[in-house]
């Protein structure tokens, strides 16, 4: 009796193996939903479109991309996280949902509610500064800052974003007393830096290189691990003498938690057979992103990482989980 328990245990796994084998080659068998937290035209829907589209060429189905902007993606991010655990619901995650994380209660974890798939694009950033404060280098930017503390003003995109907890790193790890002015979005942030109002910020390098090339900015680092090609002649902050700091955009592919491995891995593989093809990469390079690809471990990883050095950054502007 208890051979044949055990024999029927046997075969209900071996079942069980090939069913899932079964699922991995029938899966996709419908369109798949790419849920984005930001508009369309934003960096995280461009990503999204370039990608997916050539994601779905590979998998034999299309890749529909959804925006539910809101709550610095975190509408987004919590639809996905309660969808079917089936493969056909995928979140775009970001950069932006662990600096929600690290200053709010948000109603979703990104490394515990989702299954990481691989990281697809990053975006640079770069620390530009209003021509008249002479800045040529982040040293004499230090320098300036120290002797006049708490004079030079800095711009973000509202409390709690990347580019405001960005500065606030580089406040910390310079040693300097800046002053935050917030703005509702880059475009009025942007504008008050061109007229000398405030005297930095952190910015993607899209949205300020071409300021710098007329000489109406001056770039003074990337926040990237190595120089981007859209500033390649922008040290980074490691060699402007700040090491190991790296801010950067970045969006990675996303399933809900629970979904299966097999599942996972083919999204995986198709992904970074999408970021390989050479048209795909120039239509990245031409909206100032880079491809990245990697491994499910890969992103989990890098997301562990990223929400420690955000937690450091919002505890440096004194920024406490409402």
């Amino acid at each position: 009796m208890i051979r044949l328990t055990r024999l029927a245990s046997l075969s209900g796994f071996a079942l069980l193996i090939l069913f899932n084998a079964a699922r991995a080659d029938d899966y996709p068998s419908r369109p798949i939903r790419l849920v984005v937290g930001f508009p369309p035209g934003a960096s995280a829907d461009i990503t999204a479109r370039i990608v997916g589209g050539a994601m779905g060429q590979a998998l034999g189905q299309q890749v529909v991309i959804e925006n539910k902007p809101g709550a610095a993606s975190g509408i987004a991010a919590e639809f996905v996280a309660r969808a079917p655990k089936d493969g056909y619901t995928l979140f775009l995650g970001s950069s932006a949902n662990l600096t929600a994380q690290a200053i709010s209660n948000v109603p979703f974890d990104l490394a515990k509610d989702f299954a990481p798939i691989a990281r697809a694009t990053t975006a640079a950033v770069v620390l530009v500064v209003h021509p008249s404060t002479g800045a040529k280098s982040v040293a004499e930017l230090i320098a300036l800052a120290k002797a006049k503390p708490g004079e030079i003003l800095y711009a973000s995109t509202g409390v709690g974003t990347a580019p405001h907890l960005s500065a606030e790193l580089f406040a910390m790890r310079a040693g300097v007393k800046i002053v935050h002015v917030p703005y509702q979005g880059s475009p009025q942030a942007a504008t008050d830096l061109i007229a000398g109002r405030v005297h930095m910020m952190f910015s993607p390098a899209s949205a300020v290189m071409a300021q710098v090339e007329a000489g109406k900015l001056t770039a003074l680092a990337s926040a990237a691990a190595t120089r981007p090609a859209i500033a390649r002649t922008v040290p980074t902050m490691a060699e402007a003498g700040i090491p190991d700091f790296d801010t950067s955009i970045w969006f990675g592919l996303m399933a809900p938690a629970g979904t299966p491995r097999d599942v996972v891995e083919k999204l995986a593989r198709a992904l970074n057979e999408a970021i390989k093809s050479s048209e795909v990469i120039d239509k990245l390079k031409a909206q100032g992103m880079e491809p990245l690809g990697g491994t499910p471990e890969e992103l989990a990883a890098f997301i562990d990482r990223e929400t420690d050095k955000w937690a450091v950054a919002a505890a440096a502007a004194g920024l406490k989980k409402q």
